[in-house]
């Protein structure tokens, strides 16, 4: 599941994959604004055919807490 997040979010935000690690925070590490990462939830919508709620957009702080919410819903490719 982590490559194909991985990759999702390096081609959205245009960085190299080398950089994301399941830790990394989006904010603080990746240093992304909150438009970015609703382009990045909106791909993963996309790629999972499921919604984020909206709402909890801002608890997503990792791609950990992503893959956590992924799993809790049944994915875990």
């Amino acid at each position: 599941m982590f490559e194909k997040i991985r990759d999702i979010i390096a081609d959205q935000l245009k960085i190299d994959p080398a950089e994301i690690r399941e830790d990394v925070r989006f904010k603080d590490d990746l240093e992304i604004d909150s438009l970015d990462l609703y382009e990045v939830v909106m791909a993963l919508e996309e790629e999972y055919d499921l919604e984020f709620p909206q709402d909890d957009l801002e608890n997503f702080e990792t791609i950990k807490d992503i893959m956590d919410y992924l799993a809790s819903k049944g994915i875990d490719q």
